[in-house]
């Protein structure tokens, strides 16, 4: 677990502490978002720090070195390495099979996706402003993030493809992709870290001279702003959107959690 030791014994000051677990963290928007948001609302009594593990299995070492963790978010890695470590799953994050966001209360460890809802409010805010209907999608990767957006487009009857590098762990790999899966799934949705900084020459190898204005390409990466993946899209003239708006609805949401259970 890479943690400063100098800082256990103020961390633990915290009636209630909040947190971020996953690897790496140092690009994570999540510490600075809930610091602004406890300052602008006056909130001293709990703290919101980042704890990157180099392992899931690091987990109960974490919760006893801060039996005064009340929550967590998770990110990747472990969104679906998680499951395990959990005594109960919320019934939609079963379905969706990954956790981003974790309560802990009574010794219990519960596990909850605020991804899908922010995914799925975030969606259909960019379709309506753009008046347009997405009659398929095209999932870029295979981990836990596209297993939230998955059940979000199946909320929504948006059929979908699951794309992955390797055979057999979606329902194409990229260089299976062709026009027709462009024109038929015009909704291309990167679940993928590819273009995240510092990595923003990086970019989904789909085959991109097939855009068309009718795309409309959305990623979850939100550093930088905008990826190549999206610029190749505007290129084209389709409508674009990067994860900062989902990020913002997720986080807000494990915040709603968080307080509803844990009477914060």
């Amino acid at each position: 677990m890479s943690k400063e030791k100098s800082s256990d014994k103020a961390l633990s000051a915290y009636p209630h502490l909040l947190g971020l677990i996953g690897y790496p963290l140092s690009h994570s928007f999540s510490k600075r978002y809930f610091a602004e948001k406890f300052e602008k609302e006056g909130i001293d009594a709990i703290f919101y720090d980042l704890f990157p593990l180099e392992d899931i299995s690091q987990l109960p070492q974490l919760l006893q070195t801060y039996p005064n963790i009340k929550g967590l978010n998770v990110t990747i890695p472990y969104k679906e390495q998680v499951l395990p470590y959990l005594d109960e799953i919320d019934p939609a994050a079963a379905a969706i099979g990954a956790v981003n966001t974790i309560v802990l209360k009574e010794g219990r460890l519960m596990g909850y996706n605020t991804d899908f809802y922010g995914f799925y409010t975030s969606l259909h805010r960019l379709l309506d402003q753009h008046q347009q209907k997405a009659p398929g999608a095209l999932i870029l990767g295979t981990g836990g993030a596209s297993k939230a957006i998955s059940h979000a487009l199946e909320e929504s009857n948006i059929p979908h493809l699951l794309v992955s590098r390797k055979a057999g762990k979606g329902d194409l790999t990229y260089s299976e992709l062709e026009e027709k899966h462009l024109k038929n799934y015009p909704l291309i949705v990167n679940t993928t870290p590819l273009g995240m900084s510092p990595n923003i020459n990086s970019y989904p190898a789909i085959p991109y001279e097939f855009l068309r204005s009718e795309n409309t390409l959305y990623d979850l990466v939100y550093n930088p702003e905008k990826t190549l993946f999206l610029i190749k899209g505007n290129q084209v003239g389709s409508p674009t959107i990067n994860g900062l708006e989902m990020l913002h609805l997720q986080a807000e949401e494990a915040w709603r959690i968080w307080q509803e259970m844990l009477s914060l």
